[in-house]
């Protein structure tokens, strides 16, 4: 693993078993923002998505979509996290698999998901690293079933990528043809001096360790288009900015709350 992952790993590996605690708000915002634009994101649904009422929770997959009644619909939820973008479509989808660098997000993704009662042939993540351009394709996670997703999805997680560009081919090999390629992230800001959100701690003796998980101060509508016709994945390209915003709540030691600007993109793999 090189060294930037590294750092990232271990960095989430010290916030997982607080994460969602902390970022509670800013998850469930985040996750109404995306069920309010299922039918943008451009995905054929597994269930009717003109009931939503905004229901984010996991559980509600299995009432959602009787598996023997409805087609395969399959999400990689790469850079997974506890689970925002899994638990946000789980209700739309058959299967979700996250992959994350860090083992104790893992964990608390998939207790989340046992806790839940949510089978692991529909919801679990498993641990591994795509974007080592050493190990561009790691025997763990070589198996047929990490192949040919619906839907391949990163929230909040490009920024922390060393080469978002190669990140983005990576999960363009995992979809099907006409699968759609789909991230949420920052658009561009200033630096971190006064604060870096979702997770990353921006106070005290946090501050030195999230800035150095940074590597990008968001992307504009040009570096994303880039990015997604170059992996392939440019049909249909859209770039969208996400209402006011998301504010990042006061944590311990921090002066004042944060604000940053978020977009969502998709474009469709040809």
């Amino acid at each position: 693993m090189a060294e930037f992952a590294a750092k990232n790993r271990d960095y989430f590996n010290n916030e997982a078993a607080q994460y969602n605690g902390k970022f509670e708000k800013t998850i469930q915002a985040i996750m109404e923002e995306i069920q309010q634009r299922l039918d943008w994101i451009g995905v054929d649904w597994a269930s009717d998505t003109s009931s939503s009422d905004g229901e984010s929770s996991a559980a509600a997959s299995s009432a959602a979509k009787p598996s023997s009644e409805k087609k395969t619909v399959r999400l990689l939820d790469y850079a997974c996290g506890t689970g925002l973008v899994s638990r946000a479509l789980a209700p739309y989808l058959t299967q979700s698999i996250g992959v994350d660098i860090s083992e104790n997000m893992v964990q608390v993704y998939n207790t989340s998901a046992e806790n839940q009662g949510i089978p692991t042939s529909e919801m679990r993540a498993i641990a591994g690293d795509l974007l080592d351009p050493a190990n561009a394709d790691p025997e763990s996670l070589s198996s047929p079933e990490l192949y040919d997703f619906d839907i391949a999805a990163v929230g909040l997680g490009f920024h922390h990528f060393e080469d978002p560009g190669f990140a983005a081919k990576q999960l363009s090999k995992r979809l099907k043809s006409g699968g759609v390629l789909f991230i949420i992230d920052f658009l561009p800001h200033a630096g971190l001096g006064h604060g870096h959100g979702h997770g990353h701690g921006h106070g005290g003796k946090e501050a030195h360790g999230a800035v150095h998980t940074v590597k990008h101060l968001g992307f504009s509508e040009q570096d994303v288009k880039t990015m997604f016709e170059e992996a392939g994945c440019g049909e249909g390209f859209e770039y969208v900015v996400v209402g006011k915003g998301i504010v990042f709540r006061k944590q311990d030691g921090e002066r004042e709350e944060m604000k940053r600007s978020v977009f969502m993109a998709r474009g469709r793999k040809a």
